[in-house]
């Protein structure tokens, strides 16, 4: 007789399958299509849940058969299990790396942003090397992206780049890689090839959907028009079609020039700003939530997170979760999953912590 595994919390299948029950009803309404934005939504939601649902229900019907097989074998016959044990090992990993993809968020969208720190050239050049290293991730990992708004250094590199990211449990992924990254190396722009160390922040927001309630006056806006920067040539844009609009009580400020139309950047750069400041309001209610329960939670944003040394010696080394790994050129060029993976594990033992004070 098998004996059963019940799987709970996270895992509970019953009530992913109710779910799915819901989602699938909500697509069969009349009119449902009407709304793209919305029925997308509703339709990567239900492909995640239905293929978490059959992650589960392999790695549960496989632990069963192994169960029912150990007792019925004899000791010496234990090696014919061995294989299955392994591949099934893996799969409860990649359902464990599931369960810190559950955050309110963390399946949506996410803008990604980099600013090279003081340094010039030479941190200019930092932040395109951490631009490429990204583009090449979401290239191995079957994630888009789109440059929203990129500003060239005057020699090399960037002064400030955006991108928007599309694919699943993207911001989940990439909210770890928010703070300050620091470079040492042989600079090769100094003729006397001395070591230079560079810094370069980065600022995770999720894309949040255009139902989100939340109101913007008009009045409370600054919006800039100018020549967007491109290629040069035949290429350039010889009208105002960049936006920048600055958040007045806030001072946030969002660009946006990857659209030849004014108003399509106008739209793109009203939706980051929307975004920015419904995270900023999650951030304070989180803020206040911590204080009252006695949760002193410090806020990484402008910290060091993680060095990049490449000169004397290789090294690269996340601050918070002490991952090591001197294949340095391996991770520059985008071989990054481990990395943000154990620091979505590092982050998940401090919430649990947090959670029992």
């Amino acid at each position: 007789m098998k004996k059963q595994i019940i799987l709970g919390g996270h895992f509970d299948l019953e009530s992913k399958k109710i779910k799915i029950t819901e989602l699938e009803a909500k697509m069969k309404q009349e009119g449902f299509w009407d709304n793209i934005d919305l029925a997308q939504e509703v339709n990567k939601e239900l492909t995640i849940i239905k293929r978490l649902v059959d992650q589960i229900t392999n790695v549960q019907k496989s632990i069963e058969d192994n169960l029912e097989l150990i007792n019925i074998l004899e000791d010496t016959e234990f090696s014919m299990i061995l294989e299955d044990m392994s591949n099934l090992k893996s799969k409860i990993e990649a359902l464990e790396m599931n369960t810190m993809l559950n955050g309110e968020f963390d399946n949506l969208n996410c803008y990604l942003e980099i600013h090279p720190g003081a340094g010039g050239t030479e941190s200019c050049d930092w932040a395109s090397i951490l631009l490429r290293m990204y583009e090449r991730f979401c290239e191995k990992n079957n994630y888009t992206y789109e440059i929203i708004d990129e500003q060239k250094g005057d020699e090399a590199g960037i002064k400030s780049v955006i991108i928007l990211i599309k694919g699943e449990y993207s911001y989940g992924y990439f909210k770890g890689e928010k703070g300050v990254h620091r470079l040492v190396r042989i600079s090769p722009f100094d003729s006397n090839k001395r070591r230079h160390t560079s810094f370069a922040s980065v600022s995770i927001t999720p894309e949040f959907n255009n139902n989100i309630d939340l109101e913007i006056k008009e009045s409370d806006l600054k919006i800039d028009v100018y020549h967007s920067s491109g290629a040069g040539g035949q290429s350039v844009n010889t009208s105002n079609s960049a936006v920048r609009i600055t958040h007045l009580p806030t001072k946030v400020v969002v660009t946006c020039q990857n659209e030849r139309s004014q108003l399509k950047n106008k739209e793109q750069a009203m939706k980051m700003l929307k975004s920015k400041l419904y995270q900023l309001e999650q951030e304070k209610k989180e803020q206040e939530l911590n204080k009252i329960k006695g949760i002193n939670v410090s806020n990484e944003f402008g910290s060091q997170i993680r060095n990049y040394v490449l000169e004397p010696y290789k090294l690269i080394k996340d601050l918070r979760s002490g991952y090591e790994s001197s294949n340095v050129d391996k991770i520059l060029d985008g071989d990054i999953r481990e990395l943000m993976e154990s620091v979505l594990k590092i982050k998940v033992r401090q919430y649990a912590d947090n959670q029992t004070l």
